[in-house]
């Protein structure tokens, strides 16, 4: 069966927003459902992600206050973006079992909010980290992060405008989207004079820290039809991990380089039948300039290790041949974990987003239409399908890397890929 998106709805984003998640995401379904035509009472399904949501803004209590009679389906998937960006496989899941009709996914946070701490008080709790990485001084995400992106400069290469150039396209982008927090203008002379954070990572390397909430709504095709929007075809959904617990991600990994996109993306991209060529924009999870340039090389963009290259000459800026975060990402337009990617690229393919409009209108997948895929290349000619070359290379990669790793009590979901 096919699923569509047929409502997004973001808050306002802001700094020291007084409001509590739960609050925050009942704000979001509110718009999402208006924005779809649709009631709380049309609502019987609910998915979100596991990691803070089913206690911060449990199900039971969103539902309650938009105005869900019967909630038939709830579930939760991975962890905070993964969980995400990853609901539509779940509402596909449910709406053809015939277990809910409409579905809503939300994301909320109140990151800014939180006082003493902030962003980094959001993992002190874990025993794990507390025992082994805080006391030497491996704490935090932008230390996480600044090993990985350190990592690839002694492969790779790795230039400071290298990774300036993702943070300048993502503020590019963020300069044509309204409600972006970040829209000043940001030039790399500004960038490379932003102080260090954690070598090679300064402050413009890192998201934002702020308060909000996202929400889409999901429907069959077939009643998406009878809808206001128009609606936005799931045409593939990637979900996949690496052998390595939350705790232990950033310390026990094998390979710090490589994503576990290279699963996710590859069961995106078969499930959809398009390779990386078929794409127009791509929304990439942004929490770190380096976690963007990362991922782009797993989902097949560019090969390892020439992905800042790509970016810096740049592809990804507005009208470069593959835009990346056309909202200004988690770097400039706010920090909602990726589901602010997903309503961008549900805006995007609805030709809501004015100049910043990647996206051309095309006419349903033939699978949609009740027609076998053809097999398209990226201008629409006929093609051979086949597995892209560079994503099984990253895929034997981590499967040689990983192969002989001691095996761990649970699994860091990967980020996953939203492909039209």
């Amino acid at each position: 069966m096919t699923i569509a998106i047929v409502g997004v709805g973001e808050t306002d984003y802001a700094w020291k927003d007084p409001r509590p998640p739960a609050e925050l995401a009942v704000d979001a379904v509110q718009r999402a459902l208006a924005d779809a035509g649709l009631t709380g009472g049309d609502v019987d399904g609910i998915v979100t992600e596991s990691y803070t949501l089913s206690h911060n803004a449990p199900a039971d209590l969103v539902a309650s206050r938009v105005g869900v009679r019967d909630r038939a389906f709830s579930a939760h998937l991975g962890i905070a973006g993964s969980g995400t960006v990853g609901a539509p496989a779940l509402a596909r899941m449910a709406i053809e079992s015939g277990e809910a009709s409409v579905v809503v996914s939300y994301y909320s946070i109140n990151l800014s909010a939180r006082g003493a701490g902030g962003a980094y008080a959001l993992h002190a709790g874990d025993k794990a980290k507390a025992a082994f990485e805080m006391p030497f001084g491996y704490y935090g995400q932008a230390v996480y992060f600044a090993a990985a992106a350190a990592r690839y400069r002694h492969l790779y290469g790795l230039e400071y405008e290298q990774l300036g150039a993702v943070a300048l396209a993502a503020r590019a982008h963020a300069q044509r989207t309204p409600n972006a927090l970040r829209r000043e203008p940001l030039t790399m002379d500004a960038f490379l004079d932003n102080p260090i954070v954690a070598d090679p990572l300064r402050k413009l390397d890192c998201c934002l820290v702020n308060d909000g909430g996202v929400a889409f709504v999901m429907t069959s095709l077939e009643r998406a039809r009878d809808l206001r929007r128009r609606p936005v075809v799931v045409a593939g959904v990637g979900f996949g991990s690496k052998p390595v617990p939350q705790s232990g991600y950033f310390s026990q990994a094998a390979d710090l380089l490589t994503t576990a996109a290279v699963y996710s993306g590859q069961r995106a991209y078969r499930q959809a039948g398009l390779t990386p060529a078929d794409v127009d924009v791509a929304e990439i999870y942004d929490c770190f300039t380096i976690s963007m340039l990362l991922q782009l090389e797993d989902l097949g963009f560019a090969a390892k290790g020439e992905g800042a290259a790509f970016i810096a000459s740049g592809a990804t800026d507005p009208g470069g041949t593959l835009p990346v975060n056309t909202h200004g990402g988690l770097l400039s337009q706010s920090y909602l974990v990726g589901g602010n990617h997903v309503v961008e690229a549900a805006r995007q393919l609805r030709g809501d987003r004015g100049e910043e409009r990647v996206v051309q209108r095309r006419p349903e997948p033939r699978e949609a239409r009740g027609e076998p895929p053809a097999e398209r290349g990226r201008h629409g000619e006929q093609a051979p399908r086949r597995q892209d070359r560079q994503l099984e290379a990253a895929v034997e990669r981590v499967r040689r890397t990983e192969r002989d790793e001691p095996e761990h009590g649970g699994q860091r979901p990967a980020k996953h890929s939203l492909l039209r």
